[in-house]
């Protein structure tokens, strides 16, 4: 179980996170386990990091400081004996966490708020999606009964449901705290919802809200309000009735105009999200210019829509300037924010899709000489 891989998705904004910062101190007993090493890891964006570690003593204490930690609570993880206990530390913070036998089950955290809401909800949560695992291996045995079969099926659902109540109970709850946040992002095994897809929103809403008020400054929040953007987004995509059989987009130009992607139907367009921002765009536009110029004249037209997953419309323009680019450039400034990243679920930039005259997207990530192959197949040069 990943319990903590969605949560990561609002972590992107913690590297640029500059306030007042101080130091945070860590203690505590860790006993009942053969480990000796203790782990300090800080997230960041799709990465966990080890920045500290330590000996316990013989019995079991062990002690972390660190330095320059913002005055709102970020996420860390305290690593033992192969499990981890999510922290949201902020500067000044002096916590004591301790543990007898299972780490997880047993922590105890002192001197944290935040930190101390997040071990109610952390412990309960792993613990149920513990007894789901145990309850899906035993579901298994070959050997079993068909009763017992219908028995195992009913005592998984009802603790599934269980936990998603209890989930949401917490979040509501405690929708001011930065643990509510981290309980938005927690999945049970094979799920990819909160509840009910991107009509989730309600919850994310309700959270956004509350932390506008109990953390304005905290990176999660501006986070959070972009994932909201793009449930949105999604949302409405959803309720309209189109044409195009892939999700539509109306983006500004560098002159202010709005400029539809479905506007170029009946073409084959290549939808290119990039970032001037990220500094490594030139030689791959120098190389869809190429492509671009040899499908001017195609017996089936050919565009390319470029979205920039840019903040400064300043390097959005000066870029497309200074490098000529020829073909549609339309950007809504958000950044990473943007709703269009969600939309096409894309994960990292550069990234593109290739669509054909009826619509269909028909590839992704196609560059060089598969793209110019694929585009003497689609346009009929």
């Amino acid at each position: 179980m990943n319990k903590q891989t969605l949560f990561g998705i609002l972590l992107a904004a913690v590297s640029m996170w500059g306030c007042q910062s101080s130091k945070v101190r860590i203690s505590g007993r860790f006993v009942g386990n053969d480990a000796r090493e203790v782990y300090l890891e800080q997230l960041a964006p799709l990465a966990q990091t080890v920045i500290d570690s330590t000996r316990l003593s013989e019995d079991g204490s062990y002690r972390f400081q660190l330095k320059d930690v913002p005055a709102t609570p970020v996420l860390y993880n305290l690593v033992y004996n192969g499990e981890r206990i999510p922290l949201l530390l902020a500067g000044g913070d002096r916590l004591t966490v301790s543990s007898v036998g299972s780490v997880v089950r047993n922590y105890t955290v002192e001197g944290s708020v935040e930190s101390e809401l997040l071990r109610q909800f952390y412990q309960a949560f792993v613990s149920g999606a513990q007894q789901l695992d145990d309850l899906a291996a035993r579901f298994a045995d070959p050997d079993l009964t068909e009763e017992k079969r219908r028995t195992l099926a009913a005592e998984y659902t009802s603790e599934y449901y269980r936990i998603r109540r209890e989930q949401l109970r917490f979040i509501i709850e405690n929708k001011s705290s930065l643990a509510a946040v981290y309980a938005l992002y927690q999945r049970l095994p094979g799920d990819a919802f909160l509840f009910n897809g991107d009509s989730d929103v309600v919850y994310y809403r309700t959270v956004a809200e509350a932390l506008e008020k109990s953390y304005p400054e905290s990176p999660y929040l501006q986070s959070l309000l972009a994932e909201i953007t793009r449930m949105d987004a999604r949302m409405s995509l959803s309720t309209r009735i189109t044409e195009a059989k892939y999700p539509d987009l109306e983006l500004m130009d560098m002159y202010g105009k709005k400029v539809s992607l479905s506007s170029l139907a009946g073409k084959v367009i290549l939808l290119d999200f990039w970032s001037a921002e990220l500094g490594t765009s030139n030689a791959l536009n120098a190389d869809l210019k190429e492509i671009y110029r040899k499908y001017a004249d195609a017996p089936v037209g050919f565009e390319v829509y470029q979205v920039a997953i840019d903040t400064s419309k300043a390097t959005w323009i000066t870029a497309v300037q200074e490098q000529q680019l020829p073909w549609i450039s339309v950007s809504d400034l958000r950044g990473r924010g943007s709703a269009a990243l969600g939309l096409y679920n894309v994960q990292k930039i550069p990234a593109n899709f290739l669509i054909d005259k009826d619509g269909e997207i028909v590839a992704r990530d196609i560059r060089g000489r598969e793209l110019d192959e694929k585009l003497r197949e689609l346009t009929g040069l």
